[in-house]
């Protein structure tokens, strides 16, 4: 049966007459030609760039845009001029995945990138907070994860949550520090691991600050105000990346490890103690893994891996110095082992070390390092001059 007869048909099981108004529609539209060919259905990727300025340069990441044509535009004067910085217009450093697309991982790894906003600033909203409780609670979050046996990637989040949460509140008291901390934890468990551990041993280990119920208020609390963006990259996502990229081998499964767990182990202590600094947070997430992984490698191999320029590294890997000074005057991390952890995946799970006590020496340097870049001039102004004999004081 032809379509117009199938359709007839239709129509007549579900009326006996056609209304009037329905068959000059069906009429206009015999006598009318089609405007609209029907096309192969083919796959597009179509992109965009998006820009917004930013002093004499303006940041930029590609949109993908499949619902949009893309369409020549005849007059080109509205068209501005613009220097790019960090604009990933490169080939991705991902090699051909057989699951996705190469490229289509890479772009979207970098829209995380705008979409998730994270400002140290933040602090200025709640005048009761000084950093160093950030670095306290940070610091026992981390002690908190190596117990359960969480992975580095659900501390991270978790770091995440919370930096992003305190961006969209105020007047947040010291006290609840502890409860928004534990909570955010325990959402990340719940995003990352496989068997996340139950809410009452989350209440156990605040040691009675916090019970199951604050913990539940507060998860719907916290959820609301990041608008239920939980997956962003954070900087252990972006070192993963970058230490696979350039351990990879032809022919291998990217999605296996296939470099050293032992160097991956120091790179990630180095990131650790670095993300305690409130100071981190001035830099992408992205940034922060680059220049750790500078640290322990050259900038070719970074710049190979992950397409930044050396001037948008430099500031972050100096600023990353005396904490890899605090790092290497510890001893060598060693590999732990977990119970239920496989051998091959134990260089995944969050470990604790003295972090404070690296955190105070990286500080130490720092401010040694800024007393040795004083001008002479301000040096000479600071230096005590011995006073006159005639007002020595008298030996007694």
């Amino acid at each position: 049966m032809s379509r117009r007869s199938d359709r007839i048909t239709l129509q007549v099981r579900d009326s006996n007459t056609l209304e009037p108004t329905l068959r000059a529609a069906l009429r206009k539209r015999k006598t009318e030609p089609s405007k609209k060919k029907l096309q192969p259905a083919t796959k597009k990727q179509n992109y965009e760039i998006q820009c917004w300025s930013e002093d004499s340069a303006s940041p930029c990441v590609l949109i993908e845009t499949p619902h949009k044509e893309l369409e020549p535009a005849a007059d080109r004067s509205g068209f501005k001029q613009y220097t790019f910085k960090n604009l990933f217009i490169k080939a991705s450093p991902i090699p051909r995945l057989s699951w996705a697309s190469s490229d289509d991982v890479w772009i979207k790894m970098l829209n995380k990138e705008l979409k998730y906003v994270h400002d140290k600033s933040y602090l200025q909203r709640h005048p009761k907070l000084q950093p160093k409780m950030r670095s306290i609670l940070l610091d026992w979050l981390l002690e908190v994860s190596e117990v359960y046996s969480l992975h580095r990637q659900t501390a991270y989040l978790a770091q995440d949550y919370f930096d992003r949460f305190m961006l969209t509140q105020d007047n947040v008291n010291k006290d609840c520090l502890q409860l928004v901390g534990i909570t955010a934890l325990f959402i990340a468990s719940k995003i990352e691991e496989i068997y996340p551990p139950k809410i009452n041993e989350f209440a156990y280990v605040t040691d009675g600050a916090c019970d199951m119920w604050d913990i539940q208020s507060t998860e719907l609390l916290l959820l609301k105000a990041l608008d239920w963006n939980l997956c962003p990259e954070t900087p252990i996502s972006w070192l993963k990346l970058y230490a696979q990229v350039e351990a990879q081998t032809d022919g291998e499964n990217f999605l296996v490890p296939q470099f050293c767990q032992e160097t991956y182990l120091q790179i990630t202590q180095l990131l650790d103690v670095c993300m305690m600094d409130i100071d981190s947070l001035d830099y992408d997430y992205s940034v922060l893994a680059a220049a750790a992984f500078c640290h322990f490698s050259s900038f070719d191999v970074v710049h190979k891996v992950s397409g930044l320029t050396w001037e948008s590294v430099a500031p972050c890997v100096r600023w990353m110095t005396p904490f890899m000074d605090a790092l290497r005057s510890e001893p060598k991390p060693q590999l732990k082992t977990f119970i239920k952890v496989k051998s091959d995946d134990r260089h995944n799970i969050q470990t604790h070390v003295a972090y404070l006590d690296m955190l105070r020496k990286a500080h130490e340097r720092r401010i040694d390092s800024s007393d040795l870049t004083l001008s002479p001039a301000a040096l000479s102004s600071t230096m005590l001059t011995p006073p006159n004999s005639t007002e020595k004081p008298a030996n007694p």
